[in-house]
């Protein structure tokens, strides 16, 4: 497997994972604010990013309010702008100019970046996690081998 094959199945694996943490907040039988929250920063972090390598704007700020059913929509979106991103030969190898949130000016490689953005979304699928379970809900199994393990993350 060459790199740019494997952050295409990293980004298979974000999308499968963001999408079973949606399902079980909404099989949830109550809100979850938190969750719910963190799910939608996920969401918006990752167009802050795409949005970054692309040199245009986000759609959103990075805590945004969104409704569950917004970010169901958005995740395979952004799943397949990655994709698309990652047809390009060259991309990996490139260098974006961006500032941050705080206005500083940094330059970063895309393949730093994926790597960012797929394990910024992980963390914070553990963060819904702990949150649920402390809510007396059961969460989503997102381990990157279980969605291996049942072809879900090629």
């Amino acid at each position: 497997m060459d790199l740019q094959q494997h952050y295409r199945q990293l980004s298979n694996y974000d999308e499968w994972a963001n999408l079973e943490v949606i399902t079980a907040l909404r099989t949830a039988g109550r809100p979850l604010e938190r969750s719910l929250k963190l799910t939608a920063h996920i969401v918006a972090a990752e167009y802050v990013w795409l949005t970054r390598i692309r040199q245009t704007s986000s759609p959103y700020p990075v805590w945004p309010d969104l409704k569950l059913e917004e970010c169901a929509k958005e995740v395979p979106a952004l799943a397949k702008s990655w994709k698309e991103l990652l047809t390009h030969a060259d991309i990996l190898d490139r260098s974006v100019h961006y500032k941050n949130s705080k206005g500083e000016e940094y330059d970063s490689l895309v393949r730093d970046i994926l790597t960012h953005v797929f394990m910024h979304s992980a963390y914070h699928r553990g963060q819904i996690a702990a949150d649920m379970r402390q809510n007396g809900v059961t969460p989503a199994y997102t381990d990157f081998i279980q969605g291996v393990r049942k072809g879900l993350v090629e």
